[in-house]
C-alpha cells in the first residue's frame, strides 16, 4: 500500500510539472498600444507678443515755397539748395499680436491678425552748401517712428501638421514726427516782396519747421510658425511696411518789419520699414 502512495505522488507531481511547463511557453498577451498624441488644431483665436528690429529710411528732397526762397535758396549763384538727403536707423521694437486662424484643410488655413509696436526709430541727416561764399548753411533733418501696426490677412500652409509656412498683407498705419532746421555760419537779410528772412550767423537756426502725424500705407511680408504644445506656438516672420509721404515747411524764424516770412519744403518720401521679429502665441481652443 505504501508503494502505491508514492507511485500515485509521483505520478500526480509529474503531471503537475508538465502542465505548468506547458502554461509557461503560452504567448502572453500584448499590452495596449497607447493612444497617438493629439494633432494640433491652428483653428480659433490666439493672442501674444514680439520682439525684434526694425530698420527705416526715408528720402528727403527741396522744393521752394515763395518767389524768395525760389530765387535766392534755388536759382542765385551765391546760394543752393540743400542737397537731398536720405534719413535713416535702426533698434529694437516690442509690441503685442492678437488674430484668429481657420484650417479649412488639412494642409492650409487663412487668418487675420492685428498687431500693435513700440518702435525706438530715430533717424537724422545733415547736408551743406553755400551761403554767400565762403560761407555756408547746414541743413538738418531727423525723424521718428513712434510706434506701428498692421492688420493683415493670411495665408497658410502646413507640410507637417505643427509647422506652417505663411505669406501676410494688409494695411499699415504708423506714428511719424519730423523735424528739418536750417542754421548759417553768417548774416544775411532776403527780401522779395512781401517775403523776407532774416539769418543772424554763428549757427543760430535761420529756417525751422516741424511736423507729427498718423500716417497709413501698406504691408507685405511671411514667415514660420512652429506650435510647441497644445496652446503655443512660436514664429519668426519678416515684413515690410511702407508709411506716406509728408512734406515739412521751413519757415523764417525772423523777417524784416511787417513782411511775411519765407520759406520752403522739406519732402519727406515714404517711410520704409524692413522688420525682423520672434513671436509667442497663445491659442485658445
Amino acid at each position: 500500500m505504501r508503494r502505491l502512495s508514492l507511485a500515485i505522488v509521483a505520478g500526480v507531481s509529474t503531471i503537475a510539472f508538465t502542465q505548468l511547463a506547458s502554461a509557461a511557453d503560452l504567448p502572453r498577451k500584448a499590452p495596449p498600444a497607447p493612444p497617438p498624441p493629439p494633432v494640433f488644431s491652428w483653428t480659433g483665436f490666439y493672442a501674444g507678443g514680439n520682439v525684434g528690429v526694425a530698420w527705416s529710411r526715408s528720402n528727403v528732397n527741396y522744393a521752394p515755397n515763395d518767389p524768395l526762397s525760389a530765387e535766392i535758396f534755388f536759382n542765385a549763384p551765391f546760394f543752393a539748395p540743400p542737397p537731398s538727403a536720405s534719413v535713416r536707423d535702426s533698434s529694437l521694437i516690442g509690441g503685442l499680436q492678437v488674430g484668429y486662424n481657420w484650417q479649412f484643410a488639412p494642409a492650409w488655413l487663412i487668418g487675420a491678425e492685428a498687431d500693435f509696436d513700440w518702435s525706438g526709430l530715430k533717424g537724422s541727416a545733415t547736408t551743406v552748401g553755400p551761403f554767400f561764399p565762403p560761407s555756408t548753411f547746414a541743413n538738418s533733418v531727423e525723424q521718428r517712428v513712434k510706434w506701428f501696426g498692421t492688420v493683415r490677412g493670411r495665408l497658410g500652409y502646413l507640410p507637417l501638421p505643427n509647422l506652417m509656412a505663411f505669406v501676410t498683407g494688409g494695411f499699415a498705419f504708423g506714428r511719424i514726427e519730423q523735424s528739418a532746421t536750417y542754421t548759417t555760419d553768417s548774416s544775411a537779410i532776403g527780401f522779395v516782396a512781401p517775403f523776407t528772412f532774416v539769418c543772424t550767423g554763428g549757427g543760430a537756426p535761420c529756417f525751422a519747421g516741424s511736423s507729427k502725424g498718423t500716417e497709413t500705407g501698406w504691408t507685405i511680408g511671411g514667415g514660420i510658425e512652429y506650435a510647441l504644445w497644445q496652446n503655443w506656438t512660436i514664429r519668426g516672420e519678416y515684413l515690410h511696411v511702407s508709411l506716406g509721404s509728408k512734406s515739412v515747411t521751413e519757415t523764417a524764424i525772423t523777417v524784416s518789419g511787417a513782411t511775411i516770412p519765407s520759406s520752403f519744403n522739406a519732402n519727406f518720401g515714404r517711410t520704409n520699414l524692413d522688420i525682423a521679429r520672434f513671436a509667442l502665441n497663445y491659442q485658445f481652443h
